[in-house]
C-alpha cells in the first residue's frame, strides 16, 4: 500500500495488551520517520503523529492513529461514539477499579442472579453522571488525578456527563460477567464496573477491556503495531 503520511494517513491500530497508547504510537513513529514522504523539497520533515483517544495498558483493541495534516482531525474523530467488550469481576473491587492493583475489599454475591445483572445493565442506558477514576489523567489542580493518587493527596474528583446507548450482557459465569457498551467520549468502563457493582449491592472491578469501534471505525480493520511497520 502506498502512503503518504506528510499529506496525513488515519491509521487504524490494534493496540496489544500492556503497551500504552504512546509506545504504539512511538512505534509507528520511529517506523515512517524515513518514509520518502517526509522529504520535502529536498529537507527532511519531522514526523507529525498522534491518537484520537487514549487506551489503558490493560486495555486492546482499536487506536486511530493520523499522520501529517490529519492530525488536524483528531479532536473530531476523539467525539465518535465508542464500543467496547470487556469483563467484570462481581464481588470484589481495586482502588483503580481494574487490575492494575489488588483486589481491597470483597463483598457478598449470594442475593446476584442473572435476571438481577440484566435488569441492573437496563437502568444503566441513556445520560448520566459519572465520576472518573482516581487512577485517571483528568486534570486536576494542574496535574493528572492519578499523580495525586500516587501522592497520596486528598482530591475530589468532579462528575462529567457520559451517555451509554447501549449496555449488553453477553454472559454470566459468576463473578465474572461480559458485557458490550456502545458509549459516548469520555465515558470510562472501569467507573461502569465500580458503579454497576454497587448497583448491585455488591462491588466490581473490570478484568479485561478491548475498544471493537469508534463511530464507523472496526477494529477487524485495524492491525497491530508491529505488524504496520513491518509492512512498510
Amino acid at each position: 500500500m502506498s502512503y503518504n503520511f506528510y499529506t496525513g494517513e488515519v491509521l487504524l491500530i490494534d493496540k496489544p495488551l500492556g503497551w500504552s497508547s504512546f509506545q504504539a504510537v512511538n512505534k509507528l513513529k520511529h517506523g515512517i520517520k524515513n518514509h520518502p514522504s517526509f522529504i520535502h523539497e529536498g529537507n527532511k520533515i519531522k514526523p507529525k503523529i498522534g491518537h484520537a483517544g487514549t487506551l489503558d495498558p490493560l486495555a486492546t483493541g482499536l487506536l486511530i492513529v493520523c499522520t501529517g495534516k490529519k492530525t488536524k482531525e483528531i479532536e473530531s474523530f476523539m467525539g465518535l461514539t465508542k464500543e467496547y467488550t470487556g469483563t467484570f469481576f462481581i464481588g470484589a473491587t481495586t482502588p483503580c477499579f481494574d487490575l492494575e492493583k489488588e483486589i481491597d475489599k470483597t463483598f457478598p454475591t449470594e442475593h446476584i442472579s442473572k435476571e438481577v445483572i440484566l435488569q441492573t445493565a437496563k437502568t444503566f442506558l441513556g445520560k448520566q453522571e459519572q465520576v472518573p477514576p482516581l487512577f485517571s489523567a483528568v486534570m486536576v489542580n494542574g496535574k493528572r488525578a492519578y499523580e495525586h493518587a500516587r501522592a497520596g493527596d486528598d482530591i475530589e474528583l468532579k462528575p462529567k456527563q457520559i451517555e451509554l446507548f447501549e449496555f449488553e450482557i453477553t454472559d454470566v459465569q459468576m463473578p465474572i460477567v461480559s458485557f458490550r457498551i456502545v458509549c459516548s467520549k469520555g465515558t470510562y468502563i472501569r467507573s461502569i464496573a465500580r458503579d454497576f457493582g454497587l448497583a448491585l449491592n455488591s462491588g466490581a472491578h473490570l478484568t479485561s477491556l478491548r475498544r471493537t469501534k469508534i463511530g464507523k471505525f472496526d477494529v477487524k480493520d485495524a492491525v497491530s503495531p508491529e505488524e504496520f511497520v513491518k509492512n512498510l
